[in-house]
């Protein structure tokens, strides 16, 4: 496909990101069937927007993780508490699920940067996983490989990661620690896991119960604050929908509505900087699986309003 030709918008699917889990698990796999089949039922999405990703190469991954920790994942040498740590049982599937998932999210990058467009993984997100460990659902981090991947090419010289998930995008800011062409912004809940907070370039940690107010104007004084001494040529976007009133693992307040115009804040943007964007979908527990698609589903409404 030439660049020509290339969709604007590119959506990363794959069915194994539906992998089977124990009965009873928290983590709601079934978002991932869910909501591409919203998308395309609505009319929101075409088939011609979906790819589906290969596994990630093992050198892209070793350029942010440890390559003990890789093989030691690989391999399933991982002990029991440490795979309790992440939230799931290992198994090989589950590897090669996390790899096609960060394929899927390097991928996006790749081809927003071809046409200056949006990058959408129906996945990832996952901004628990440090260099040498994984944490809270998250084995490897996706959108550090992706900022990483691009770095190593020399395709980007500045990257924004805006993470705007319930909880502290913990992994991401120790692995770019001392990596000062990449800015990490996380705005979270201070009560909210982890406990143990890293120190992002930018944290705003809100309090229980905020609301859409106080949240979007927290959110709007961040972003214009950020983009006063740093100006991104590319942005990650962790859209997690936990931080919702009804979420079971968040503690903020947001609705639907306010959920969405922070989308919409940080999309807009990305598109007056002119810049390609990768969203992830992150978390997202509420009771009712109907609630977590419909705010995951605003996301790609959004970005379908505002670049197509």
């Amino acid at each position: 496909m030439n660049r020509s030709s290339m969709e604007k918008i590119q959506i990363a699917f794959d069915p194994s990101y539906m992998l089977p889990l124990p009965a009873g698990h928290r983590f709601p796999m079934e978002k991932y069937d869910l909501l591409p089949k919203q998308l395309l039922y609505e009319g929101t999405i075409e088939e011609k927007h979906l790819f589906r990703p290969e596994i990630l190469d093992d050198d892209f991954a070793s350029a942010v993780h440890s390559k003990s920790y890789l093989h030691r994942l690989k391999n399933l040498l991982l002990s029991p508490r440490e795979q309790r740590v992440t939230g799931f049982p290992h198994s090989l599937s589950l590897v090669e699920r996390e790899f096609r998932i960060m394929e899927g999210t390097r991928k996006c990058a790749e081809l927003a940067l071809a046409v200056n467009g949006v990058g959408l993984n129906i996945a990832g997100g996952t901004h628990h996983a440090f260099t040498d460990r994984g944490e809270g659902f998250c084995m490897l981090n996706d959108q550090a490989i992706a900022a990483k991947w691009l770095l190593n090419k020399q395709l980007v010289e500045k990257i924004l990661i805006v993470d705007l998930d319930v909880h502290q995008g913990n992994g991401t800011a120790e692995i770019f620690r001392d990596v000062p062409n990449v800015f990490t912004f996380s705005m979270h809940g201070r009560n909210n896991y982890p406990l143990k907070k890293e120190l992002s370039n930018l944290d705003v940690e809100l309090e229980d119960g905020t609301t859409d107010n106080t949240y979007l104007f927290k959110l709007h004084e961040s972003l214009d604050a950020i983009l006063k001494s740093f100006t991104p040529d590319f942005i990650f976007y962790q859209t997690g929908v936990d931080v919702l009133a009804s979420d079971k693992l968040g503690k903020l307040s947001l609705t639907l509505d306010g959920c969405k115009k922070r989308d919409e804040v940080v999309l807009t943007c990305a598109k007056q900087l002119n810049v390609p964007i990768v969203c992830t979908m992150g978390g997202g527990y509420s009771p009712e699986i109907r609630t977590i698609i419909e705010g995951h589903a605003n996301t790609f409404r959004t970005v379908f309003q505002l670049f197509e």
